[in-house]
Protein backbone atom coordinates (compact mmCIF):
# COMPACT_ATOMS: atom_id res chain seq x y z
CA UNK A 1 0.00 0.00 0.00
CA UNK A 2 1.39 3.47 -0.92
CA UNK A 3 1.72 5.96 1.47
CA UNK A 4 -0.84 8.93 1.02
CA UNK A 5 2.34 11.38 0.81
CA UNK A 6 3.36 9.09 -2.27
CA UNK A 7 -0.12 9.17 -4.09
CA UNK A 8 0.20 13.24 -3.37
CA UNK A 9 3.63 13.81 -5.17
CA UNK A 10 1.88 11.58 -8.11
CA UNK A 11 -1.56 13.53 -8.24
CA UNK A 12 1.25 16.36 -8.00
CA UNK A 13 2.75 14.89 -11.38
CA UNK A 14 -0.31 13.77 -13.37
CA UNK A 15 -2.86 15.83 -12.14
CA UNK A 16 -5.36 14.11 -9.21
CA UNK A 17 -8.14 13.34 -12.49
CA UNK A 18 -5.97 10.83 -13.97
CA UNK A 19 -4.54 8.68 -11.00
CA UNK A 20 -7.38 6.42 -9.05
CA UNK A 21 -6.83 4.23 -6.61
CA UNK A 22 -10.66 2.70 -6.21
CA UNK A 23 -11.07 -0.95 -6.03
CA UNK A 24 -13.18 -1.28 -9.05
CA UNK A 25 -10.57 0.56 -11.16
CA UNK A 26 -8.00 -1.74 -9.55
CA UNK A 27 -9.38 -4.62 -10.14
CA UNK A 28 -9.70 -3.49 -13.69
CA UNK A 29 -6.22 -3.40 -14.25
CA UNK A 30 -5.19 -5.92 -12.25
CA UNK A 31 -5.37 -8.76 -14.90
CA UNK A 32 -4.60 -9.43 -18.70
CA UNK A 33 -5.33 -12.05 -21.79
CA UNK A 34 -3.64 -14.97 -19.37
CA UNK A 35 -6.31 -14.07 -16.49
CA UNK A 36 -3.52 -14.00 -13.86
CA UNK A 37 -4.34 -11.10 -11.24
CA UNK A 38 -2.12 -8.66 -9.30
CA UNK A 39 -3.39 -5.67 -7.93
CA UNK A 40 -1.88 -2.72 -8.17
CA UNK A 41 -1.99 0.34 -5.40
CA UNK A 42 -2.86 3.15 -7.28
CA UNK A 43 -3.50 3.17 -11.84
CA UNK A 44 -2.08 6.42 -13.57
CA UNK A 45 -3.35 8.09 -16.76
CA UNK A 46 -0.12 10.35 -17.82
CA UNK A 47 -0.73 13.02 -21.12
CA UNK A 48 3.12 13.21 -21.99
CA UNK A 49 6.65 12.11 -22.09
CA UNK A 50 7.34 14.66 -19.12
CA UNK A 51 4.90 13.20 -16.56
CA UNK A 52 6.24 10.25 -17.14
CA UNK A 53 9.90 11.01 -16.64
CA UNK A 54 9.20 12.34 -13.16
CA UNK A 55 6.79 9.46 -12.15
CA UNK A 56 10.38 6.85 -13.18
CA UNK A 57 12.44 9.54 -11.21
CA UNK A 58 9.81 9.64 -8.04
CA UNK A 59 9.93 5.63 -8.28
CA UNK A 60 13.61 5.76 -8.01
CA UNK A 61 13.87 8.03 -5.18
CA UNK A 62 10.48 6.16 -3.44
CA UNK A 63 11.48 2.62 -4.77
CA UNK A 64 8.18 2.07 -6.04
CA UNK A 65 7.40 -0.49 -8.81
CA UNK A 66 6.36 0.62 -12.18
CA UNK A 67 4.04 -1.06 -14.59
CA UNK A 68 3.40 0.23 -18.27
CA UNK A 69 0.60 -0.89 -19.90
CA UNK A 70 -1.19 -0.09 -23.33
CA UNK A 71 -5.05 -2.28 -23.67
CA UNK A 72 -3.80 -5.20 -21.51
CA UNK A 73 -4.25 -7.85 -24.25
CA UNK A 74 -0.90 -9.39 -24.02
CA UNK A 75 -0.47 -13.50 -23.64
CA UNK A 76 2.20 -13.67 -21.38
CA UNK A 77 1.81 -11.41 -17.98
CA UNK A 78 4.30 -8.51 -19.57
CA UNK A 79 1.81 -5.65 -18.09
CA UNK A 80 0.61 -6.85 -14.88
CA UNK A 81 1.83 -5.23 -11.62
CA UNK A 82 3.11 -8.55 -9.51
CA UNK A 83 4.26 -6.12 -7.30
CA UNK A 84 1.87 -3.47 -6.58
CA UNK A 85 2.81 -0.38 -6.99
CA UNK A 86 2.11 1.99 -9.87
CA UNK A 87 0.17 0.53 -13.11
CA UNK A 88 1.21 3.28 -16.01
CA UNK A 89 -1.38 3.35 -18.42
CA UNK A 90 -0.76 5.21 -21.95
CA UNK A 91 -4.50 5.00 -23.35
CA UNK A 92 -4.74 8.69 -22.94
CA UNK A 93 -1.56 9.56 -25.27
CA UNK A 94 -3.53 8.46 -28.59
CA UNK A 95 -2.94 10.51 -31.04
CA UNK A 96 -1.36 9.87 -34.83
CA UNK A 97 1.23 12.98 -35.15
CA UNK A 98 1.74 13.13 -38.51
CA UNK A 99 1.29 10.58 -41.40
CA UNK A 100 4.47 11.78 -44.04
CA UNK A 101 3.33 10.79 -47.52
CA UNK A 102 6.16 11.38 -49.13
CA UNK A 103 8.42 9.75 -47.49
CA UNK A 104 6.65 7.01 -46.44
CA UNK A 105 6.60 7.86 -42.43
CA UNK A 106 4.17 8.01 -39.70
CA UNK A 107 4.60 9.55 -35.87
CA UNK A 108 2.29 8.35 -33.70
CA UNK A 109 1.80 8.05 -29.94
CA UNK A 110 1.66 4.47 -27.95
CA UNK A 111 -1.72 4.72 -27.04
CA UNK A 112 -2.97 4.75 -30.90
CA UNK A 113 -4.97 1.72 -31.07
CA UNK A 114 -3.70 -0.89 -34.20
CA UNK A 115 -6.61 -1.25 -36.64
CA UNK A 116 -7.44 2.80 -36.21
CA UNK A 117 -3.67 3.24 -37.26
CA UNK A 118 -4.16 1.06 -40.14
CA UNK A 119 -7.12 2.45 -41.59
CA UNK A 120 -6.02 6.06 -41.37
CA UNK A 121 -2.94 4.76 -43.56
CA UNK A 122 -4.75 3.21 -45.87
CA UNK A 123 -7.42 6.04 -46.41
CA UNK A 124 -4.11 7.98 -47.95
CA UNK A 125 -2.97 4.78 -49.80
CA UNK A 126 -0.35 3.59 -47.23
CA UNK A 127 0.34 0.35 -45.67
CA UNK A 128 0.90 -0.79 -42.36
CA UNK A 129 1.65 -4.71 -42.59
CA UNK A 130 1.69 -6.12 -38.20
CA UNK A 131 -1.55 -7.62 -37.96
CA UNK A 132 -1.69 -9.22 -34.81
CA UNK A 133 -5.24 -10.85 -33.86
CA UNK A 134 -6.18 -8.35 -30.71
CA UNK A 135 -5.31 -5.60 -33.25
CA UNK A 136 -8.78 -4.15 -33.25
CA UNK A 137 -7.97 -2.99 -29.06
CA UNK A 138 -4.48 -3.19 -28.87
CA UNK A 139 -2.44 -0.24 -29.12
CA UNK A 140 1.02 0.56 -31.16
CA UNK A 141 3.04 1.23 -28.05
CA UNK A 142 1.88 -2.59 -26.50
CA UNK A 143 2.68 -3.94 -29.62
CA UNK A 144 5.80 -2.65 -29.88
CA UNK A 145 6.99 -3.40 -26.27
CA UNK A 146 5.88 -7.14 -27.22
CA UNK A 147 7.27 -7.22 -30.73
CA UNK A 148 3.52 -8.43 -32.18
CA UNK A 149 3.37 -10.72 -35.17
CA UNK A 150 0.57 -11.62 -36.71
CA UNK A 151 -0.72 -13.53 -39.91
CA UNK A 152 0.72 -11.13 -42.32
CA UNK A 153 4.17 -11.18 -40.83
CA UNK A 154 5.31 -14.49 -43.53
CA UNK A 155 5.80 -11.93 -46.51
CA UNK A 156 6.17 -8.71 -44.67
CA UNK A 157 7.63 -9.50 -41.13
CA UNK A 158 7.08 -7.91 -37.52
CA UNK A 159 6.63 -4.89 -35.59
CA UNK A 160 10.41 -4.44 -34.75
CA UNK A 161 10.68 -4.67 -39.00
CA UNK A 162 8.07 -1.17 -39.17
CA UNK A 163 9.78 0.80 -35.69
CA UNK A 164 12.10 3.02 -36.80
CA UNK A 165 12.26 5.56 -34.11
CA UNK A 166 11.30 6.01 -30.31
CA UNK A 167 10.81 8.59 -28.06
CA UNK A 168 11.36 6.47 -24.71
CA UNK A 169 11.25 7.40 -20.83
CA UNK A 170 14.08 5.48 -19.20
CA UNK A 171 13.40 3.91 -16.09
CA UNK A 172 15.43 6.43 -14.11
CA UNK A 173 13.62 8.98 -16.02
CA UNK A 174 15.62 10.49 -18.60
CA UNK A 175 13.73 10.92 -22.12
CA UNK A 176 15.68 9.76 -24.74
CA UNK A 177 15.04 9.59 -28.64
CA UNK A 178 16.50 6.99 -31.00
CA UNK A 179 16.75 6.33 -34.34
CA UNK A 180 14.51 8.49 -36.32
CA UNK A 181 12.68 9.41 -39.76
CA UNK A 182 15.20 8.11 -42.15
CA UNK A 183 15.59 4.53 -43.40
CA UNK A 184 19.38 4.47 -43.11
CA UNK A 185 21.00 5.50 -39.45
CA UNK A 186 24.17 3.27 -37.71
CA UNK A 187 24.90 6.07 -35.69
CA UNK A 188 25.91 4.28 -31.66
CA UNK A 189 24.27 1.13 -30.59
CA UNK A 190 20.66 0.14 -31.83
CA UNK A 191 18.41 1.19 -29.44
CA UNK A 192 15.61 1.48 -31.10
CA UNK A 193 15.99 -2.21 -31.33
CA UNK A 194 16.78 -3.01 -27.81
CA UNK A 195 13.41 -1.43 -26.68
CA UNK A 196 11.58 -3.06 -29.37
CA UNK A 197 10.60 -6.56 -27.73
CA UNK A 198 11.44 -5.57 -23.91
CA UNK A 199 8.51 -5.83 -22.73
CA UNK A 200 8.87 -2.69 -21.14
CA UNK A 201 11.72 -3.17 -18.92
CA UNK A 202 14.14 -1.03 -20.05
CA UNK A 203 12.14 1.80 -20.67
CA UNK A 204 8.18 3.51 -21.31
CA UNK A 205 8.00 4.37 -25.01
CA UNK A 206 6.37 7.47 -25.08
CA UNK A 207 6.36 7.98 -29.31
CA UNK A 208 6.61 5.86 -32.28
CA UNK A 209 8.05 6.44 -35.80
CA UNK A 210 6.85 3.84 -38.10
CA UNK A 211 7.44 3.41 -41.66
CA UNK A 212 5.06 2.92 -43.91
CA UNK A 213 4.54 0.80 -47.17
CA UNK A 214 2.33 1.30 -50.49
CA UNK A 215 -1.10 -0.14 -50.06
CA UNK A 216 -1.57 -3.12 -52.33
CA UNK A 217 -3.63 -2.98 -54.79
CA UNK A 218 -6.00 -5.82 -54.50
CA UNK A 219 -5.71 -9.26 -52.85
CA UNK A 220 -7.21 -12.88 -53.24
CA UNK A 221 -8.23 -15.44 -51.10
CA UNK A 222 -8.44 -19.14 -50.78
CA UNK A 223 -9.35 -21.45 -48.19
CA UNK A 224 -7.71 -25.15 -49.47
CA UNK A 225 -8.89 -28.44 -47.44
CA UNK A 226 -6.00 -30.75 -46.65
CA UNK A 227 -6.46 -35.01 -46.04
CA UNK A 228 -3.56 -34.90 -43.11
CA UNK A 229 -1.41 -32.07 -41.45
CA UNK A 230 1.57 -33.52 -43.36
CA UNK A 231 0.02 -32.72 -46.88
CA UNK A 232 -0.65 -29.03 -45.72
CA UNK A 233 2.71 -28.64 -44.29
CA UNK A 234 4.36 -29.65 -48.24
CA UNK A 235 2.18 -27.34 -49.29
CA UNK A 236 3.58 -24.40 -47.64
CA UNK A 237 6.92 -25.29 -48.57
CA UNK A 238 6.24 -26.24 -52.00
CA UNK A 239 4.70 -22.67 -52.59
CA UNK A 240 7.68 -20.54 -51.17
CA UNK A 241 9.77 -22.69 -53.04
CA UNK A 242 7.94 -21.72 -56.36
CA UNK A 243 9.12 -18.42 -55.53
CA UNK A 244 5.70 -17.26 -54.21
CA UNK A 245 5.53 -15.62 -51.13
CA UNK A 246 2.09 -15.09 -49.79
CA UNK A 247 0.47 -12.53 -47.21
CA UNK A 248 -0.67 -15.19 -44.95
CA UNK A 249 -0.51 -18.69 -44.45
CA UNK A 250 -2.86 -19.88 -41.42
CA UNK A 251 -2.99 -23.37 -40.84
CA UNK A 252 -5.67 -25.16 -38.58
CA UNK A 253 -5.29 -28.54 -37.43
CA UNK A 254 -7.72 -31.91 -36.89
CA UNK A 255 -8.64 -30.54 -33.35
CA UNK A 256 -9.14 -27.01 -34.45
CA UNK A 257 -11.45 -28.28 -37.64
CA UNK A 258 -13.23 -30.33 -35.17
CA UNK A 259 -14.12 -27.50 -32.76
CA UNK A 260 -15.36 -25.27 -35.74
CA UNK A 261 -17.69 -28.07 -36.77
CA UNK A 262 -19.21 -28.01 -33.82
CA UNK A 263 -19.54 -24.23 -32.57
CA UNK A 264 -20.47 -23.03 -36.25
CA UNK A 265 -22.69 -24.21 -39.09
CA UNK A 266 -19.82 -23.59 -41.45
CA UNK A 267 -19.60 -26.44 -43.92
CA UNK A 268 -15.66 -28.67 -43.37
CA UNK A 269 -15.61 -31.97 -45.09
CA UNK A 270 -15.33 -34.86 -42.90
CA UNK A 271 -12.03 -35.97 -44.93
CA UNK A 272 -10.59 -32.90 -44.24
CA UNK A 273 -7.47 -33.23 -41.46
CA UNK A 274 -5.66 -30.10 -41.87
CA UNK A 275 -7.39 -26.53 -43.09
CA UNK A 276 -4.67 -24.05 -44.68
CA UNK A 277 -6.04 -19.95 -45.18
CA UNK A 278 -3.59 -18.47 -48.43
CA UNK A 279 -3.71 -14.85 -49.57
CA UNK A 280 -1.83 -12.94 -51.88
CA UNK A 281 -1.46 -9.38 -52.53
CA UNK A 282 -0.43 -7.16 -54.78
CA UNK A 283 -1.06 -6.13 -58.82
CA UNK A 284 -4.71 -7.67 -59.47
CA UNK A 285 -3.04 -9.50 -62.75
CA UNK A 286 0.15 -10.75 -60.93
CA UNK A 287 -2.29 -12.23 -57.65
CA UNK A 288 -4.41 -13.99 -60.65
CA UNK A 289 -1.30 -15.70 -61.72
CA UNK A 290 0.02 -16.32 -58.15
CA UNK A 291 -3.11 -18.08 -57.01
CA UNK A 292 -3.21 -20.24 -60.06
CA UNK A 293 0.08 -21.48 -59.86
CA UNK A 294 -0.49 -22.32 -55.84
CA UNK A 295 -3.26 -24.24 -56.95
CA UNK A 296 -1.18 -25.85 -59.53
CA UNK A 297 1.67 -26.45 -56.83
CA UNK A 298 -0.59 -27.63 -53.76
CA UNK A 299 -3.10 -30.26 -55.79
CA UNK A 300 -0.96 -32.90 -55.42
CA UNK A 301 -0.49 -33.09 -51.75
CA UNK A 302 -3.69 -34.42 -50.76
CA UNK A 303 -6.03 -31.48 -51.98
CA UNK A 304 -9.50 -32.42 -50.36
CA UNK A 305 -11.59 -29.29 -51.40
CA UNK A 306 -10.93 -25.86 -52.27
CA UNK A 307 -12.45 -22.46 -51.54
CA UNK A 308 -11.85 -18.86 -53.77
CA UNK A 309 -13.04 -15.80 -52.74
CA UNK A 310 -14.28 -13.31 -55.49
CA UNK A 311 -15.26 -11.06 -53.44
CA UNK A 312 -14.63 -8.95 -50.15
CA UNK A 313 -17.53 -10.56 -49.03
CA UNK A 314 -16.16 -13.84 -49.63
CA UNK A 315 -12.49 -13.04 -48.44
CA UNK A 316 -14.45 -12.23 -45.58
CA UNK A 317 -16.29 -15.52 -44.73
CA UNK A 318 -13.36 -17.49 -45.36
CA UNK A 319 -11.72 -15.00 -42.66
CA UNK A 320 -14.70 -16.18 -40.17
CA UNK A 321 -13.61 -20.08 -40.10
CA UNK A 322 -10.13 -18.78 -38.81
CA UNK A 323 -11.92 -16.01 -36.48
CA UNK A 324 -14.34 -18.51 -35.31
CA UNK A 325 -11.57 -20.76 -33.65
CA UNK A 326 -11.05 -18.81 -30.32
CA UNK A 327 -14.83 -18.74 -29.23
CA UNK A 328 -15.14 -22.59 -30.03
CA UNK A 329 -12.67 -23.33 -27.66
CA UNK A 330 -14.43 -22.94 -24.83
CA UNK A 331 -16.58 -25.35 -26.00
CA UNK A 332 -13.30 -28.50 -25.35
CA UNK A 333 -13.10 -26.76 -21.94
CA UNK A 334 -13.38 -23.46 -19.76
CA UNK A 335 -9.52 -22.91 -19.17
CA UNK A 336 -7.08 -22.32 -21.95
CA UNK A 337 -3.18 -22.30 -21.62
CA UNK A 338 -2.12 -20.31 -24.75
CA UNK A 339 1.20 -20.73 -25.93
CA UNK A 340 2.95 -19.92 -29.29
CA UNK A 341 5.69 -21.95 -29.82
CA UNK A 342 7.62 -21.62 -33.18
CA UNK A 343 9.75 -23.87 -35.39
CA UNK A 344 11.14 -24.51 -38.38
CA UNK A 345 7.99 -24.11 -40.59
CA UNK A 346 9.22 -27.51 -42.32
CA UNK A 347 8.84 -28.90 -38.68
CA UNK A 348 5.25 -28.19 -38.10
CA UNK A 349 4.15 -31.65 -38.64
CA UNK A 350 6.45 -33.25 -36.26
CA UNK A 351 5.64 -30.47 -33.62
CA UNK A 352 1.83 -31.75 -34.07
CA UNK A 353 2.49 -34.90 -33.48
CA UNK A 354 4.79 -34.57 -30.92
CA UNK A 355 1.96 -31.99 -29.34
CA UNK A 356 -0.88 -34.92 -29.96
CA UNK A 357 1.67 -37.49 -27.81
CA UNK A 358 1.77 -34.85 -24.92
CA UNK A 359 -2.13 -34.72 -25.42
CA UNK A 360 -2.41 -38.36 -25.29
CA UNK A 361 0.03 -38.32 -22.70
CA UNK A 362 -1.75 -36.39 -19.84
CA UNK A 363 -5.47 -37.38 -21.23
CA UNK A 364 -6.07 -33.30 -21.98
CA UNK A 365 -7.25 -31.57 -25.32
CA UNK A 366 -4.85 -30.04 -27.14
CA UNK A 367 -5.94 -27.85 -30.05
CA UNK A 368 -2.98 -26.16 -32.47
CA UNK A 369 -3.67 -23.55 -35.10
CA UNK A 370 -1.21 -20.27 -36.58
CA UNK A 371 0.99 -19.25 -38.94
CA UNK A 372 2.03 -21.51 -41.01
CA UNK A 373 4.50 -19.64 -43.21
CA UNK A 374 6.25 -19.29 -40.50
CA UNK A 375 6.06 -22.11 -38.58
CA UNK A 376 4.46 -20.25 -35.48
CA UNK A 377 1.85 -22.73 -33.71
CA UNK A 378 -0.78 -21.03 -30.73
CA UNK A 379 -0.93 -24.74 -28.57
CA UNK A 380 -4.08 -24.17 -26.97
CA UNK A 381 -4.08 -27.00 -23.99
CA UNK A 382 -7.69 -26.72 -22.91
CA UNK A 383 -8.63 -27.80 -19.18
CA UNK A 384 -11.41 -27.79 -16.16
CA UNK A 385 -9.00 -26.36 -13.40
CA UNK A 386 -12.15 -27.00 -11.27
CA UNK A 387 -11.47 -30.87 -11.51
CA UNK A 388 -8.34 -31.99 -9.88
CA UNK A 389 -5.29 -32.37 -11.24
CA UNK A 390 -6.31 -30.62 -14.19
CA UNK A 391 -4.04 -27.47 -13.64
CA UNK A 392 -0.93 -29.76 -12.71
CA UNK A 393 -1.23 -31.93 -16.10
CA UNK A 394 -1.00 -28.86 -17.84
CA UNK A 395 2.27 -27.25 -16.63
CA UNK A 396 4.13 -30.51 -17.40
CA UNK A 397 2.45 -30.16 -20.86
CA UNK A 398 3.08 -26.97 -21.20
CA UNK A 399 6.78 -27.61 -20.32
CA UNK A 400 7.03 -30.72 -22.58
CA UNK A 401 5.68 -28.73 -25.43
CA UNK A 402 8.68 -25.90 -25.13
CA UNK A 403 11.41 -29.05 -24.97
CA UNK A 404 9.52 -30.30 -27.99
CA UNK A 405 10.09 -27.23 -30.07
CA UNK A 406 13.10 -26.64 -28.78
CA UNK A 407 14.30 -30.06 -30.09
CA UNK A 408 13.37 -29.18 -33.38
CA UNK A 409 15.35 -26.14 -33.60
CA UNK A 410 12.60 -23.96 -32.55
CA UNK A 411 12.04 -21.41 -29.77
CA UNK A 412 9.26 -21.24 -26.63
CA UNK A 413 7.38 -18.01 -28.15
CA UNK A 414 7.18 -16.86 -31.57
CA UNK A 415 5.25 -13.67 -30.83
CA UNK A 416 3.67 -13.33 -27.38
CA UNK A 417 6.66 -12.71 -25.68
CA UNK A 418 8.02 -14.37 -22.43
CA UNK A 419 6.70 -11.62 -19.56
CA UNK A 420 6.00 -13.70 -15.95
CA UNK A 421 4.38 -17.04 -17.34
CA UNK A 422 7.30 -18.20 -19.45
CA UNK A 423 10.49 -16.59 -17.21
CA UNK A 424 10.55 -19.85 -15.63
CA UNK A 425 11.21 -21.64 -18.85
CA UNK A 426 14.21 -19.05 -20.08
CA UNK A 427 16.83 -21.44 -19.25
CA UNK A 428 15.60 -24.42 -21.62
CA UNK A 429 16.29 -22.07 -24.56
CA UNK A 430 19.05 -19.22 -24.11
CA UNK A 431 22.57 -20.18 -22.26
CA UNK A 432 23.65 -18.42 -18.91
CA UNK A 433 26.19 -16.09 -20.14
CA UNK A 434 22.69 -14.84 -22.78
CA UNK A 435 21.07 -14.72 -19.68
CA UNK A 436 23.88 -13.18 -17.69
CA UNK A 437 24.39 -10.67 -20.71
CA UNK A 438 20.42 -9.78 -20.19
CA UNK A 439 20.67 -9.32 -16.38
CA UNK A 440 23.37 -7.14 -16.93
CA UNK A 441 21.82 -4.77 -18.87
CA UNK A 442 19.13 -4.84 -17.30
CA UNK A 443 20.74 -4.03 -14.23
CA UNK A 444 22.87 -0.99 -15.76
CA UNK A 445 19.82 0.77 -16.98
CA UNK A 446 17.54 -0.23 -13.96
CA UNK A 447 20.11 -0.21 -11.20
CA UNK A 448 16.59 0.17 -8.66
CA UNK A 449 14.72 -2.55 -10.58
CA UNK A 450 12.04 -0.14 -10.63
CA UNK A 451 10.52 -0.71 -14.18
CA UNK A 452 8.45 -3.41 -14.97
CA UNK A 453 10.10 -5.87 -12.20
CA UNK A 454 9.70 -9.83 -12.92
CA UNK A 455 9.49 -9.87 -16.19
CA UNK A 456 11.85 -12.47 -18.73
CA UNK A 457 14.45 -12.20 -16.04
CA UNK A 458 13.28 -14.80 -13.12
CA UNK A 459 12.78 -13.14 -9.87
CA UNK A 460 10.54 -14.28 -7.18
CA UNK A 461 7.13 -12.95 -7.23
CA UNK A 462 3.94 -13.78 -5.75
CA UNK A 463 1.29 -15.61 -7.28
CA UNK A 464 -1.71 -13.83 -8.63
CA UNK A 465 -4.63 -13.86 -7.10
CA UNK A 466 -7.66 -15.96 -8.07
Amino acid sequence: MLAKRVIRLIEDIVGAENVTSAASDMLCYSYDATQQKFLPDVVIFPENAEQISLIMKMANVENIPVFPRGAGSGFSGGSLPIKGGVVLVTSRMDRILKIDEENLVATVQPGVVTEQFQQAVEKVGLFYPPDPASLKFSTLGGNAAECAGGPRCVKYGVTKDYIIGLEVVTPQGDIIKTGGATMKGVVGYDLTKLMVGCEGTLGIITKLTIKLLPLPEAKKTMLVMFDSIDGAARAVSAIIRGKIIPTTLEFMDSATIECVRKATDLELPEQAQAVLIIEVDGDSDMIEKQAKRILEIIQPLGVVATQIATTPEESEDIWKVRRSVSASLRNVNPDKFNEDICVPRSRVPDMIRKVNAIAEKYQIPIVNFGHAGDGNIHVNIMIDKNVTGQSEKAEHAIEEVFAGALELGGTMSGEHGVGNTKAPYIPMELDPAAVAYMKTIKQALDPKNVLNPGKILLENAPKGLE
